[in-house]
């Protein structure tokens, strides 16, 4: 689950900034783009671009780079033939997200890539977001998601009540259902409305 999404703050630096003390490190404006290494290349560059609906800016024999947007890139993968297959009992990285703009948006590439044979193995709604969980052909998990609240604030408000220390994972929910109460006229705002199901744990996505 990633947070809600929000613009970066514009950052003014001066020269004497560099010899001043500060409280903290100067964040970075935005987190830009993954690399993965794979030993099975065709096979995730044909993926990603499918998935993300992507371009390829660049491609060798032993490097891809993708992007969906106004950067280069987004995914770039490593092409190593002799690396072995992703042990997901290591420490590491869990998951790359995805976030659309609408429920309705993030349905639609649900059902494009059902269309080619891309199926979610977990959709749940988190509180602060709907959620469509994918792997690619290495196994590493991708989430795709639409924020449920209108501000940080609010989610925040909500990361920090007691429903969601009480279920901090979330409640499932049907893809296709949700579609099916959006074309009857729900409002996306009831269908982004966590129903509450009281304490659980998180699945066994590796194993899905």
């Amino acid at each position: 689950m990633a947070p809600p999404s929000t613009s970066a703050s514009v950052t003014t630096t001066s020269l004497s900034d560099f010899d001043a003390e500060s409280a903290k490190v100067l964040s970075p404006s935005a987190l830009v783009h993954v690399v993965l290494q794979t030993a099975n290349l065709e096979a995730m560059v044909e993926f990603y671009v499918q998935f993300l609906g992507g371009t390829i800016c660049h491609r060798n024999k032993m490097l891809a780079f993708i992007t969906y947007d106004d950067e280069h890139h987004r995914i770039a993968l490593i092409g190593i033939p002799s690396l072995a297959h992703k042990n997901n009992g290591t420490n590491g990285l869990d998951h790359i997200a995805f976030s659309f703009p609408t429920l309705a948006a993030l349905l639609l590439a649900y059902r494009q890539r059902r269309a080619r044979g891309m199926l979610p193995v977990w959709s749940v709604n988190h509180g602060p977001t709907t959620s469509l969980y994918y792997k690619d052909p290495d196994g590493n998990k991708l989430e795709t998601q639409v924020d449920n609240f209108e501000s940080v604030h609010d989610a925040t408000v909500f990361m920090q009540s007691p429903a969601f220390a009480e279920n901090p994972i979330g409640t499932d929910v049907d893809p296709e259902a949700l579609i099916a109460a959006l074309q009857a006229g729900t409002p996306e705002a009831v269908l982004k409305k966590r129903q509450e199901i009281g304490p659980r744990g998180l699945p066994d996505l590796d194993n899905m």
